[in-house]
């Protein structure tokens, strides 16, 4: 039966939050607040916190430095997912991957559909490994940043979630979350 598995430790990941956004300000940025929220309160470390405008170049720029910063496991982006004429996230992002993570995606849209129906087909939701970092995209709106985060990433992310966790991925952990 999947789960987190109680007697199994739990090691706690380094995760960056960027916010792609031309509107929002690191007051207003609701969506990334809440990852780093809920990051936190999961008792993951937060590793960075970036806001950027919706600019290819601005975008790859920041995920890059965070996937060269060996202190950072995993990075989580919200905004620019869209189909605005603006929404260049996965333009920016998708570049950079050596690998894509085709089932995010999928799970991700199952648990939109409960809490936003068909409207999850708006999203380009996608995720994907960076030299050694998980990297994942998110909707800039907060509900589809707390869907990920409550009903995917907090177990997906938890070294102690079986049969098995993304953090026995992450190079650092691999012995230990065999």
């Amino acid at each position: 039966m999947p789960g987190i598995d109680e007697s199994f430790d739990f090691h706690p990941l380094s995760i960056a939050v960027l916010t792609v956004s031309d509107t929002r300000t690191p007051e207003t940025d609701t969506s990334g607040g809440l990852l780093a929220e809920r990051l936190t309160a999961a008792g993951h470390r937060l590793a960075g916190r970036a806001l950027v405008r919706d600019d290819v170049p601005a975008i790859r720029a920041q995920v890059q430095a965070w996937v060269d910063d060996p202190g950072v496991d995993v990075i989580l982006t919200t905004g620019g997912t869209g189909f605005a004429p603006r929404d260049v996230t996965p333009e920016a992002v998708k570049p950079l991957f050596r690998r894509e993570m085709d089932g995010f995606s999928v799970v991700f849209h199952q648990a939109s559909l409960g809490t936003v129906g068909l409207s999850t087909l708006q999203s380009r939701a996608f995720a994907g490994q960076a030299g050694d970092s998980f990297v994942f995209c998110l909707p800039g709106s907060t509900g589809a940043c707390r869907d990920a985060w409550d009903l995917v990433l907090g177990l997906e992310l938890d070294s102690r979630y079986r049969p098995c966790s993304l953090a026995g991925q992450i190079p650092r952990l691999r012995e230990v979350c065999a």
